[in-house]
C-alpha cells in the first residue's frame, strides 16, 4: 500500500509518501508545496495543482489529511480550512480514499505523546522511516500523517473507522 499524507497550509502544504510492506514503513518522497503569498484563490489553485502532480508522480492507493485546528485568529483558521479543502478536493478528484487525523492523533501515533512539539515529531519521523536527516517541518508533519494512517489502517483500527467508532483508553467510544 502506498499512502500520501498531507499537512495543509495556506502558504506551505507539506506532503509525504510512504509504502507499507507488512510491518515495514518505507520512505518514498516528501516535500512542500509553497504558494508564496498572493490572493487566496491563486494559492488554492497552486495547492490543487501541486497535489494532483504528486498523485500522478507517486500513484498512492490511499491518502490522509491532518484536520484543521481552531486557533485564536478566525481569519487564519478560515484560510487554513480552505487550503485543506483544496487538498481534499485534489485527492477526491483522483478517486483516492481520504482519512482524517487530528494533530493530537498524529503526535500520539508518531511520538507516543499527544502534546509533542514539532521537533519531536520530526525526530521520530526520521527514526521510524530510517532517514539520514530530519525532514523540513511541514514535510515531517505530512509523513507523520501518513505513518498515522498506516498504523490505523490495518486490523481492528480499520474496522472501527469503517463503523465510525474509536477506542478511548482501551474501550470503544
Amino acid at each position: 500500500m502506498r499512502i500520501l499524507g498531507i499537512d495543509p497550509g495556506s502558504r506551505t502544504t507539506g506532503f509525504g509518501v510512504i509504502d507499507v510492506v507488512g510491518q515495514n514503513r518505507i520512505y518514498v518522497a516528501s516535500g512542500c508545496i509553497k504558494t508564496q503569498g498572493g490572493p487566496l484563490p491563486e494559492r488554492i489553485k497552486i495547492i490543487l495543482d501541486g497535489i494532483a502532480e504528486i498523485i500522478r508522480t507517486y500513484q498512492p492507493n490511499e491518502s490522509a489529511v491532518e484536520q484543521v485546528f481552531v486557533n485564536v485568529n478566525p481569519a487564519a483558521t478560515l484560510m487554513l480550512g480552505q487550503a485543506r479543502g483544496a487538498a481534499v478536493a485534489a485527492l477526491v478528484l483522483a478517486n483516492l480514499p481520504v482519512a482524517d487525523y487530528t494533530a493530537l492523533q498524529v503526535k500520539q501515533a508518531v511520538v507516543g505523546n499527544g502534546h509533542a512539539d514539532k521537533e519531536q515529531v520530526g525526530l521520530m519521523v526520521q527514526r521510524h522511516l530510517r532517514l539520514s536527516g530530519v525532514p523540513q517541518a511541514d514535510a515531517a508533519d505530512a509523513l507523520g500523517v501518513a505513518l498515522t494512517h498506516a498504523q490505523h489502517s490495518g486490523g481492528i483500527a480499520k474496522k472501527l473507522m469503517e463503523y465510525q467508532l474509536s477506542m478511548k483508553r482501551g474501550r470503544m467510544a
